[in-house]
């Protein structure tokens, strides 16, 4: 049995484990005071991928003319286009030939197309039989996991295309005190294959990564510190002990009254 010291020892353990966090340990980019950023050379465009949905309007100043070019519910069904659950627009669905079937167009490959280079496209071939076509593109599926030592885990879905790993961070509540700030687990599917990539947040390094902005589907890991393992696992050990100590005192005093009894 445990005694009190022993007890004592293990409390004073877990309460300097829990404690002994420093600046080093929490700061973000803790070398940009000694460094000069360079400007980003390429602006980030998200890719088109399979299983995305996307969203297509074509508009103009004759809507009679352009209402032929946008889904309606008559061609759910016929295509690779579906219903968004979570939106009243209809959305196109990428199959997994990187396809869509476009209304008067046909069969349209947009897999590998940034938002841009699509509009760019049907822009030009409505613009064959429509004058001065309007077409707009959206993503409907920009959704980030965020998994791990994090306030808020759980999967955001966010309206721009345009989403760091900062952003994707504050909106899970940022990284508790406890998350490792060097090892940070980057998880993206890249021409149908798994990849991982380790990001250091101590390091500004990262503001210049081709890593800094997210694709659709990413998935941050943020794995905990050998201090929260090292404190969790003294946190197990003294209520174990103190666990221990009262079911082997309570045993102790439901013996004793036995043998009180027997002597009467």
């Amino acid at each position: 049995m445990l005694n009190r010291s022993k007890l004592l020892i293990l409390a004073a353990a877990f309460v300097a484990l829990c404690g002994c966090t420093t600046s080093k340990q929490i700061l973000y980019f803790q070398d940009i005071q000694d460094r000069q950023l360079g400007k980003l050379t390429n602006e980030y465009e998200a890719i088109i991928k399979k299983d995305d949905r996307i969203t297509i309007l074509v508009s103009g100043a004759d809507k009679s003319v352009t209402a032929p070019y946008n889904l309606t519910i008559a061609e759910i069904g016929q295509t690779t286009s579906v219903t968004d659950p979570d939106r009243s627009t209809l959305s196109y669905l990428v199959d997994s030939e990187g396809n869509i079937e476009f209304p008067i167009l046909g069969k349209i490959h947009v897999e590998g197309m940034t938002r841009n280079q699509l509009v760019e496209y049907l822009t030009t071939e409505i613009g064959k039989d429509v004058k001065d076509p309007i077409v707009y593109v959206a993503f409907r599926n920009y959704k980030i996991t965020v998994m791990g030592e994090v306030k808020a885990p759980g999967t955001y879905t966010f309206d721009s295309e345009k989403v760091n790993i900062l952003q994707a961070l504050g909106r899970a509540g940022d990284l508790n005190l406890t998350a490792k700030r060097d090892d940070i687990i980057l998880i993206r599917e890249v021409d149908g294959v798994q990849t991982h990539h380790v990001i250091n947040l101590k390091n500004s390094d990262i503001l210049e990564s081709p890593y800094f902005y997210l694709q659709q589907n990413d998935v941050i890991y943020v794995p905990a510190s050998s201090m929260r393992i090292a404190s969790a696992t003294a946190a197990t050990n003294l209520w174990s002990a103190a666990l221990s100590a009262v079911t082997t005192t309570v045993s102790v005093i439901s013996l004793a009254i036995v043998i009180k009894n027997q002597n009467k």
